[in-house]
């Protein structure tokens, strides 16, 4: 059994899901075809690499499907997580076909902030979810978006808590962080410090292994050499966490050091009930499209002003 602990559960959606996995790296549904007043959504995620938003799809083709009389929904992605100027070219896709409302998780929290104020500017509702535009970015383009998502700051501060628990005072730790260009990567990232400075943990390294298990493993393999007496690894999203497994076994101190993750991805349950990882941060990555959705929706209803909404945040744990 995994243990769960639920940290800022702040609205929960009963809608059910129904999951299932979508091969391939790229989504791009550009039918232009649409029903007459009813409205059309358009998803735009990061990287289809990343099994945490193909969860997100499925969750919320799920929900499209459960309220297929209520919109209709396109679902973009692209072929990782730095590959933002496709993302950028997909959103300016959304305005040629005149969606009503574009929900997105940003590659880029800057880069995607003009594209969004054109789409704005044309009438379109935008929500933002997963990876929160920047504040300063925003304000300076004079444009308010709704961000919906958790907060990740205090979701890795969780997850460091209970590392914590399992170390000693002083014992050296390191931290794989997600892109810098990501405000979610910069909170992860802000929350793990958090959580090690107050137990009095010795951080010895801060590396970005830009969200891929391919990046991360090698950034990993690195920091084993150069810190032997390394006790932790706190990784920004699950897919480097992967690859902090791998290099600890090719290492052969997969006993030796501790892995926390972040996302909650099924790959790292699996090594969870294994003990190969210690915990992570599941966000719920089959609702937060949904949430996003939904808000989505009902700003288009209501035509209210937007507000960012609060997501919830699990720790998930081996005993």
């Amino acid at each position: 059994m995994l243990n769960r602990k639920v940290i800022y559960p702040t609205f929960v959606s009963t809608l059910a899901t129904t999951l299932f996995f979508v091969a391939g790296c790229q989504r791009n549904d550009n039918s232009q075809s649409g029903t007459p007043g009813k409205p059309r959504v358009a998803l735009v995620m990061k990287s289809l690499a990343n099994e945490f938003f193909l969860t997100m799809e499925s969750g919320a083709r799920a929900h499209q499907k459960a309220h297929a009389a209520e919109y209709e929904l396109l679902v973009n992605g692209i072929k990782d997580e730095l590959d933002v100027s496709r993302q950028i070219d997909l959103v300016e896709q959304m305005i040629a076909q005149k969606v009503n409302a574009i929900v997105i998780a940003p590659a880029d929290s800057k880069a995607l902030v003009p594209v969004c104020k054109k789409a704005q500017q044309a009438g379109i509702v935008v929500v933002n979810i997963d990876n929160k535009f920047d504040d300063a970015v925003l304000g300076d383009s004079g444009l308010k978006l709704p961000f919906v998502g958790p907060d990740n700051r205090k979701g890795a501060r969780a997850v460091g808590d209970l590392l914590a628990k399992k170390l000693k005072t002083g014992d050296q730790v390191a931290i794989v962080e997600g892109a810098p260009n990501a405000f979610n990567g910069l909170q992860r990232k802000a929350g793990f410090e958090d959580a090690m400075k107050a137990a009095g943990m010795n951080i010895v390294g801060s590396q970005s292994g830009y969200w891929e298990t391919d990046k991360a493993n090698p950034v990993v393999a690195a920091m084993l050499t150069e810190h032997p007496g390394l006790k932790a690894l706190l990784c920004a999203n699950d897919n480097m966490a992967l690859g902090a497994v791998a290099a600890l076994r090719a290492a052969g101190k997969q006993e030796q050091v501790l892995v926390v993750g972040y996302d909650g991805i099924g790959a790292v349950r699996q090594l969870l009930k294994e003990g190969n990882v210690l915990a992570t941060a599941d966000q719920h990555a089959d609702q937060l499209a949904v949430f996003g959705i939904e808000y989505a929706l009902e700003m288009l209803k209501t035509k209210s002003a937007p507000a960012d909404r609060n997501t919830p945040v699990d720790v998930v744990s081996t005993p």
